[in-house]
């Protein structure tokens, strides 16, 4: 065996009487499974009511010991037998993903790249759209009732929550870029929820696909959420001036931003928007912190300030 250890080395342990059926391996899901059997194509693992998974030999960790368990991610193979894997795919049953179509079926649907020797099945009839070869493609991963297969769907809406979330203003979250929209971008919140991102909170546009870390304006009625970039009011203004201080102390006291500089390089560099930038450089302009060079600023020594202030 490749793997260094003969079949008759994985044997269950015999100490104590193993309870078959006590539990059962989740499709779609990673699982912590026992070792039931070694054989040529690989390990047999326990998958209580879902019978023994094989774990191909190509994943079998090395100094795999007999008695280990092993993390596995459990899905179907091209044959529709149930397979173990130690990868781990791009998104899992329950999850919503950016996913790239890598071909089209006329008679199926499209199959989407998730990480896995075994290609994503989109079908025709989960499409909003047609997509197409290249195209990257929010979706929902999913079982399907009838086959028990683990499907894509595009249709999102019928995925997401409707309870109204629990969450506060200011409240740190992260999201999925989905669309856009007249009023600006849907989202995904935290793998959940409906946001919305409004145009005039952006510095650039955005792609659907992108995963963004953001904060929570407000929740409106019937759960949508409103999404920003950015932390609102003191807080975000006084986070970022220490940011600009410590920026500052790095590089020698010296800085090439300012308030002509494009909002694009702020928010690629500082992660927040233009606006938010401006109000942290006059705050520290009004503490006698910095003074503008035209361009770039220069720290000032100033023993009253301190982090926060």
């Amino acid at each position: 065996m490749t793997w260094g250890y003969p079949a008759a080395d994985f044997t269950p342990d015999r100490r104590a009487p193993r309870l078959r059926y006590a539990h059962m391996a989740i499709l779609g899901k990673r699982n912590i499974l026992s070792i039931v059997r070694a054989s040529a194509p690989g390990l047999y693992l326990d998958g209580g009511e879902l019978g023994e998974i094989l774990l191909p030999g190509r994943y079998i960790p090395a100094g795999l010991k007999p008695k280990d368990k092993l993390d596995v991610f459990v899905y179907r193979d091209s044959e529709d037998r149930l397979v173990a894997t130690t990868e781990t795919p791009l998104a899992m049953v329950g999850e919503f993903a950016c996913l790239k179509v890598i071909n089209v079926n006329q008679n199926i649907g499209a199959f989407l790249d998730w990480g896995l020797a075994k290609d994503l099945l989109l079908p025709f009839r989960e499409q909003e759209i047609p997509v197409r070869v290249g195209q990257q493609v929010v979706v929902y991963v999913c079982l399907d009732v009838k086959t028990n297969r683990i499907l894509a769907t595009a249709r999102l809406n019928r995925h997401l929550n409707r309870d109204t979330p629990a969450y506060r203003s200011g409240q740190p979250v992260n999201f999925l870029i989905t669309g856009k929209t007249p009023l600006g971008y849907n989202a995904i919140v935290e793998n959940a929820h409906r946001g919305l991102l409004y145009h005039d909170h952006l510095a650039a546009p955005l792609a659907a696909g992108q995963k963004l870390k953001g904060f929570v304006r407000t929740v409106r009625s019937g759960g949508k959420i409103d999404l920003s970039l950015d932390a609102s009011g003191y807080k975000r203004v006084a986070a970022l001036t220490d940011q600009i201080v410590q920026a500052l102390e790095r590089n020698g006291g010296q800085l090439a931003f300012d308030d002509d500089s494009s909002p694009a390089a702020i928010r690629q560099t500082f992660g927040v928007s233009k606006k938010a930038f401006k109000q942290a450089h006059g705050k520290l302009y009004k503490a006698r912190r910095i003074r503008f060079q035209n361009p770039g600023i220069q720290l000032l020594d100033n023993s009253s300030w301190s982090p926060g202030k």
